[in-house]
C-alpha cells in the first residue's frame, strides 16, 4: 500500500513528484528533454517545500507579531509567508514553461478552419 504524501519523508515527497511530473510531460521532444528535467527537479523540490510551508502557516498562522524598538509593536506577514508566496510564484512559472515545451495539439479547435475567414473575406 502506497504511503500517504503526509508521511513521506521530504527526499519521498520530491522523488513522487519528479516521478509524477515526468510521467504527466512525458510528450516533450526528446531535444528539450534534458532543459525540461531540470525544470522537473526544481518543481518538485519547490512543491515539497510549498508543501512543508503550507503545514507551518495552517498551524501558526500567516502573520506573526513584531518589537521593533522598545515600544514599537505590531503584526507582519511570517517569513514563511513571503517564502511561500514567493515560492508558488516561481513554481506557476516553471509549470508554465512545462506547459510550453509540450508541442501544440493540431487538432485544437482554435486551429480548425470554420471558413469564417473565407467568408468574410468574400464580403470584401
Amino acid at each position: 500500500m502506497a504511503r500517504k504524501y503526509e508521511e513521506m519523508e521530504k527526499d519521498e515527497r520530491i522523488s513522487h513528484e519528479i516521478k509524477a511530473l515526468r510521467s504527466l510531460y512525458s510528450k516533450i521532444p526528446k531535444n528539450k528533454k534534458k532543459l525540461a528535467d531540470g525544470l522537473i527537479q526544481n518543481a518538485a523540490f519547490m512543491k515539497a517545500e510549498l508543501f512543508d510551508l503550507q503545514i507551518y502557516i495552517k498551524e501558526n498562522g500567516y502573520t506573526e507579531e513584531y518589537q521593533n524598538g522598545k515600544n514599537q509593536w505590531g503584526t507582519k506577514r511570517s517569513p514563511q509567508a513571503e517564502q511561500y508566496n514567493t515560492m508558488v510564484k516561481n513554481y506557476t512559472a516553471i509549470i508554465g514553461k512545462l506547459n510550453d515545451l509540450i508541442p501544440k495539439d493540431k487538432t485544437s479547435t482554435n486551429d480548425i478552419d470554420d471558413g469564417f475567414d473565407d467568408f468574410i473575406n468574400d464580403k470584401e
